[in-house]
């Protein structure tokens, strides 16, 4: 969308992990490819956390540092593991780069931890091993940020995965997130600075074998922008998406082919943008994703935006076709 388009790397990451001992899991992961101002290809800390297990089967954790909070299903999704090249603006705008600095316990049954792993790396676009029950407490003013008030927010999640007697493999599950987040402002714009920030949502999941079927929805309140332009109030936000595709894993000998269809919807503030803006968004994506080879990915999406410009004042409305590609490649 705009001027000057070309070649970008969205992504450089490298992970850095091990078992320290048989109580201790640590994992590093710095991205290459942030950027800073008009400076890109910059250098930046992702994750750094260790896990403390306290049973043999590691089944009870906590997690400390800078990790992803466990709040919404496709915000725990790795890019690897995404069809869609963005995350959904409802739910995404809880936790800017879906991190935070923090402490999280997970617990799960080892069968559970299993059938997480193999939702994974059997290519069913599964989000990882967060828990079946995770509780913890953030910052709240997003990864590498400052904390800017003396609140904590709470998260809290329970998901469940589970296979019928067909094979076929679903998840289900709901979260909660409660806090207060400190907005920042420019102009005449005035905010009362500290608002109640919370929000509960439901995944439901439906893996692709061949079909599948994706949907989370959120409601809550938070910081937005009047209509008026001139203060920031706190108001009600709701908002999500529904994805469907049909995973193809030998396409006439080559490789996996997965076309999906997303809608998504968000009514609400954009909390960390200045000024907290209120959005509109309802867009629509029609993607595949082909892999030639395990390691390899193509991604064609054609991407529909209604929404308005939340980045700049007046945030005007825009409606655009966009036709994006991406290239990713794991190792």
């Amino acid at each position: 969308v705009g001027d000057d388009a070309g070649l970008v790397i969205r992504r450089a990451r490298l992970i850095f992990s091990g078992n320290v001992s048989d109580n201790l899991y640590i994992y590093v992961q710095p991205d290459l490819a942030s950027s800073a101002g008009d400076t890109g290809s910059v250098a930046q800390l992702r994750d750094f956390y260790g896990d403390i297990a306290f049973d043999s089967k590691k089944e009870y954790r906590l997690r400390v540092g800078l990790s992803k909070i466990p709040y919404s299903f496709e915000n725990l999704q790795s890019s690897q593991n995404r069809l869609s090249l963005d995350r959904n603006d409802a739910l995404n705008s809880c936790c800017r780069d879906e991190r935070d600095f923090g402490a999280f316990f997970y617990w799960a049954p080892a069968a559970k931890r299993e059938m997480f792993s193999e939702l994974v790396k059997s290519g069913l676009k599964g989000s990882g091993d967060y828990g079946v029950v995770a509780l913890g407490a953030y910052n709240g003013q997003g990864a590498n940020r400052a904390e800017r008030n003396n609140n904590m927010h709470m998260v809290a999640r329970f998901t469940w995965p589970f296979k019928t007697e067909s094979g076929q493999f679903y998840e289900y599950g709901v979260q909660a997130i409660s806090g207060r987040f400190a907005t920042t402002t420019s102009g005449s714009v005035r905010s009362d600075r500290d608002y109640t920030d919370q929000r509960v949502a439901f995944h439901a999941v439906v893996y692709p074998q061949p079909w599948g079927f994706q949907a989370e929805w959120q409601w809550g309140e938070g910081p937005e922008l009047n209509a008026r332009g001139n203060r920031i109030e706190k108001n009600s936000l709701n908002g999500g998406y529904i994805q469907a595709m049909h995973r193809t894993e030998d396409f006439y000998g080559y490789g996996t082919v997965i076309p999906f269809i997303k809608y998504q919807n968000y009514n609400g503030g954009m909390k960390f943008q200045t000024n907290s803006p209120s959005t509109n968004v309802n867009d629509w994506e029609f993607g595949v994703e082909w892999q030639p080879k395990k390691e390899i990915e193509l991604t064609l999406v054609w991407q529909r935006y209604n929404r308005n410009d939340v980045t700049r004042s007046p945030y005007r409305e825009f409606k655009s076709d966009v036709l994006r590609a991406q290239l990713q490649y794991n190792f």
